[in-house]
């Protein structure tokens, strides 16, 4: 069993840690995956809390899971009418361009036999946006933090290849896969606001394998020291 850190928790909502390499679902070849471990998470609820959005394998980070059939609705219809805020950190292939931006690029979906399934921006896709910001930079490497304003199947990784000119580092689909043993994305933020409660506002700290990376960026998490 997996000793996720819980990041938020109340009545109606539960927000876990998702550590990189484990997926949502089972996968085709057999192996664990996050539904071996709802029973586990549901801390002395009646039900098993369900995943109200998706993480790819490789990313960490904030997943948010409903406790109950009605908050799961609720919470599913903020992600599709943009009310939830995301923040993603990604480490980039690259030395990119510019200090912030907006990637407006419409993504689809294609197949093929030699490389199966991949997004792709196109014109007739479905609309994407994502915002970012450079926070620190390396020789051959940046670290940028993500805001997507949609949630399309490989949004960031896509949008920093077509949009800033990189894959992410460790990226198998849209890079080289080489550097990192995963594709380097972390879901450190996440808040959804709610009518009549307190809204649900989660962080997630840098994962050890980015901060091998050993950016130059201030550490948000830490607390000032002061002096008594």
């Amino acid at each position: 069993m997996i000793d996720f850190s819980i990041l938020f928790e109340d009545g109606e909502a539960l927000v876990i840690d998702k550590p990189a390499g484990l997926p949502l679902d089972r996968p085709r070849a057999g192996g664990p995956c996050l539904e071996d471990h709802l029973d586990g998470l549901r801390l002395g609820f009646q039900r098993e809390p369900h995943p109200v959005h998706r993480l790819d394998q490789d990313t960490s980070g904030c997943l948010l899971l409903a406790r109950n059939p009605k908050a799961l609705k609720r919470f599913s219809a903020a992600f599709e009418a943009r009310e939830v805020e995301k923040v993603y950190l990604g480490i980039v292939s690259g030395e990119v361009e510019g200090d912030s931006g907006t990637i407006d690029l419409a993504l689809s979906k294609i197949s093929s036999a030699e490389k199966g399934w991949r997004m792709i921006p196109a014109k007739k896709g479905k609309p994407s946006v994502t915002h970012w910001k450079v926070l620190s930079r390396k020789p051959g490497m940046t670290l940028v933090e993500f805001r997507p304003e949609t949630g399309r199947t490989h949004q960031i990784r896509i949008h920093a290849l077509a949009g800033l000119g990189h894959a992410l580092v460790g990226d198998p689909i849209y890079g080289d896969g080489k550097i990192a043993w995963r594709t380097m994305l972390h879901a450190s933020e996440l808040k959804v606001t709610r009518e009549g409660k307190e809204p649900i506002d989660a962080y997630s700290p840098m994962p050890l394998d980015f901060a091998a990376f050993a950016f130059d960026v201030p550490l948000a998490d830490e607390a000032p020291v002061t002096e008594g």
